[in-house]
């Protein structure tokens, strides 16, 4: 949605974006992207993002630029707070 607002804003010729991401668990010494070096395990989120459309080189590089800074890339990499309430009626 992020990108869609913005290449709409710029006025791109941005077809379609699809996202696929998947999630893992993994030991932080495994994960080659990974900043972490202990022998935790860490949540890996990898994201593949597609878009179609007449983009050039530079178009695509702030996609992805703007995908790093949307608000749901922002909220997972700040490692949210998760409270859980349980009504039974």
């Amino acid at each position: 949605m992020t990108l869609r607002l913005y290449a709409d804003r710029k006025k791109w010729d941005l077809q379609a974006v699809r996202v696929e991401l998947s999630h893992e668990r993994v030991h932080a010494r495994d994960c080659a992207e990974c900043e972490q070096e202990s022998g935790s395990r860490i949540d890996l989120i990898r994201r593949y993002i597609v878009v179609t459309g007449t983009l050039d080189e530079a178009q695509a590089e702030r996609l992805l630029q703007i995908a790093q800074r949307c608000p749901v890339h922002r909220t997972l990499e700040g490692g949210p707070t998760i409270v859980t309430e349980l009504d039974v009626g």
